[in-house]
């Protein structure tokens, strides 16, 4: 969202499994933006396929709770999928939600944003400058 983002595509590499694929519905979620990942299908080494599409609108007016935010997520097979992005909606929903920007503190993301590498997560490419 920052920056006016409205989609992420993401290339992927890797399986798609349940938390893989909950880390993109999340951040589609607390972003409202779209997010769209391409993966190699079955047959390629540690791929599965499971491209997705999620569109980061989790509640509509109309509807009495929240909604799935997953538009498309592909089998394992090596194919073309095509996915319909309502940006209208997103936009809209965009400036109607209470999440967004308004409510970040920059200020307190200090200790996030530190190039500082400690145990147990030191790895040898963490200490190359």
């Amino acid at each position: 969202m920052l920056k006016g983002a409205e989609l992420v595509l993401v290339p992927n590499a890797c399986p798609m499994e349940l938390n893989r694929l909950s880390q993109l519905r999340g951040r589609a979620y607390e972003n409202m933006m779209a997010i769209a990942t391409c993966n190699y299908p079955e047959g390629k080494p540690d791929c599965n396929g499971h491209s997705s599409v999620f569109d980061g609108v989790a509640c509509l007016p109309e509807l009495s709770g929240s909604r799935d935010t997953c538009l498309l997520e592909a089998d394992g097979e090596e194919q073309i999928c095509m996915a319909e992005l309502d940006m209208d909606l997103l936009r809209n929903y965009r400036r109607s939600e209470v999440h967004g920007n308004a409510y970040r503190h920059p200020e307190k993301y200090g200790i996030l944003t530190e190039n500082r590498v400690e145990e147990p997560f030191i790895r040898r490419r963490a200490l190359e400058p």
